[in-house]
């Protein structure tokens, strides 16, 4: 997943609110998201590939999603960073102490978004020197791509403007798919430098990615209420940027 929106205790309804756009190859093979048949208490999608997933919740309300640091040239990890988000959830220990015994040199760089009840915490294997792998978030919307926290790609402040106009509109979520749809492409000379080509860094610039090979594959929108029920909205799409399927997971039916 390349773009993650994350609203932590700003709406009195809502606690949690999750907007997402998960980019890969579309030939790599993925399931929509749907409660899972060997851990029937968790939801999303999967990556059939690998066996993990970039984002999903537990009936209990936990929720995990990850993404990549692009990092072009480093060595794979041993493991699959998918493996993170549904290990999470498929046992019962709270964010913090689930985190505390990741084997961050194991895995490629990655950003990890745990929720719990209490507690929305952000991992990474790629912090700077002396900063702590692990933070827990005070109340507030963050946005997360394929570098640190909050990174201020011209992607990720243009989502998280517009997240938070699209707060006010729940419980709609037409306003998040919206934004989630975006391809506008940032002029080039707000473009970062991560080691790909210009063409790609331009590409990827968009908060939607549409091309033959590798694009967006899904948009996700994940609300929590207050109650606890949670509600999952997902958009699957083709390599041409058409929208393919739609799932509708409640855990309040």
């Amino acid at each position: 997943m390349c773009l993650i929106v994350a609203g932590w205790q700003v709406h009195p309804e809502f606690p949690l609110v999750v907007a997402a756009n998960r980019d890969e190859f579309h030939a790599r093979p993925t399931d929509a998201a749907a409660f899972w048949d060997d851990a029937p208490q968790i939801f999303g999608g999967r990556d059939r590939q690998a066996g993990g997933t970039w984002l999903a919740a537990h009936r209990d309300g936990r929720f995990a999603a990850v993404t990549n640091v692009r990092e072009p040239g480093v060595p794979a990890g041993a493991c699959s960073r998918g493996e993170l988000t549904a290990g999470f959830l498929r046992q019962p220990d709270a964010a913090a102490t689930f985190a505390a015994r990741i084997d961050l040199a194991a895995y490629s760089g990655f950003n990890l978004l745990l929720a719990d009840h209490d507690t929305l915490l952000y991992l990474s294997n790629r912090q700077p020197a002396g900063s702590a792998a692990a933070q827990v978030l005070p109340a507030g919307v963050y946005g997360l791509s394929n570098h640190r926290l909050d990174t201020p790609w011209p992607k990720l402040v243009r989502a998280r403007t517009a997240f938070v106009s699209a707060l006010e509109t729940l419980p709609a979520a037409e306003a998040f798919f919206t934004l989630l749809a975006d391809r506008h492409l940032a002029a080039e000379h707000d473009l970062p430098a991560t080691g790909v080509s210009p063409e790609w860094e331009r590409l990827l610039s968009a908060i939607f990615v549409c091309s033959p090979n590798y694009g967006t594959r899904a948009s996700t929108l994940y609300l929590r209420h207050r109650s606890g029920e949670a509600l999952l909205l997902e958009k699957s799409f083709s390599p041409a940027g058409e929208e393919i399927q739609f799932s509708q997971i409640s855990t309040g039916v």
